[in-house]
């Protein structure tokens, strides 16, 4: 009998990197975000099933974070300080960012290349900083920005601060790391992050990876404590392919390091294509080494679909 697609990626990567426990550190076991029960969803399940609500806070490796087990991305198409999200202006993003808030969202994921540091705290005016957690991203190579030079760390994070409008970063990426050798070329704008975050600037470390090597050199690099990385079982947008992919995202999880999925809707290419999408969804949930998955939805009837669809999902 043929196997279906996405149980032979699960036996390859199985294979390929050890025992990936479904649902491991993914599981959901209180209220939803909003403090009603999901109690008809769960009752549905068989006995040894796990439920997976979106919003529920789940730790960050050990970064100490907890973050939404969704977070909204804000970089789709992103470059030169521009995205989809940008191109959207001002009132509709910060209503898009306001309205995922009010559902549970409470990791919010921006970038310098993006240009959506502006947006996030005045779009939660009156929320508690405490109450949400937001990534940025150090663009480190020449192209990609308007300026033609990059300063160092240090003063990027100051920058970072002041267009945030906020007292600190929760965490910081080296952003799109490829190089097997990144942690030796970049080690004196990780030195500076560290000295960012010892001030009480940052709160937690990493990178996202696109590449394989670049993600492997993160697995063992002790500076990262948490990782950007691309996967979905169709290996769209990825470094590899999802059997090469996944045991080493459970090679970093198991280092106690956070892993954020990214790419889970390729790109924006399975917008279209609902059963992929959950197809998508379900195999990172089900992975066990992937904490958060970092989706650029567009609507706030994105959020709700994919939000519709990780509850859908069963271990």
């Amino acid at each position: 009998m043929k196997l279906q697609r996405r149980e032979f990626l699960h036996r390859a990567a199985l294979g390929a990197g050890g025992l990936l426990v479904a649902g491991s550190g993914l599981a959901a076991n209180g209220a939803d975000a909003s403090g009603a029960g999901l109690s008809a969803t769960r009752a549905g399940l068989r006995a040894g099933e796990t439920f997976f609500d979106p919003y529920e806070l789940v730790p960050l490796g050990k970064t100490g974070l907890r973050v939404s087990r969704f977070c909204l991305g804000t970089g789709m198409r992103g470059g030169n300080r521009q995205s989809n999200h940008t191109r959207m202006g001002k009132a509709a993003l910060e209503r898009l960012i306001r309205e995922s808030f009010d559902r549970g969202t409470r990791l919010f994921d921006l970038a310098d290349l993006y240009g959506t540091h502006p947006y996030v705290v005045p779009a939660l005016k009156g929320i508690p900083r405490d109450r949400y957690q937001i990534v940025s991203k150090v663009w480190f190579m020449r192209g990609g920005l308007p300026e033609g030079e990059r300063p160092s760390a240090d003063v990027t994070i100051a920058r970072f601060l002041k267009e945030l409008g906020t007292d600190h970063i929760d965490l910081v990426l080296l952003h799109c790391v490829t190089s097997p050798t990144w942690p030796d070329d970049l080690r004196r704008q990780m030195d500076q992050l560290s000295e960012r975050k010892l001030k009480g600037d940052i709160g937690a470390l990493g990178v996202s990876c696109h590449s394989l090597a670049a993600l492997e050199a993160a697995a063992a690099e002790p500076w990262v404590e948490s990782v950007h990385a691309r996967i979905n079982p169709f290996g769209m947008s990825m470094d590899g392919p999802p059997e090469k992919v996944a045991p080493v995202l459970k090679k970093i999880h198991d280092a106690g390091k956070g892993v954020v999925g990214m790419k889970i809707v390729g790109e924006g290419r399975l917008r279209d294509d609902p059963e992929r999408r959950a197809e998508s969804v379900r195999f990172a949930l089900t992975l066990g080494c992937v904490d958060v998955l970092n989706v650029g939805c567009e609507s706030i009837a994105e959020v709700d679909d994919l939000a519709a669809m990780v509850r859908r999902v069963a271990a």
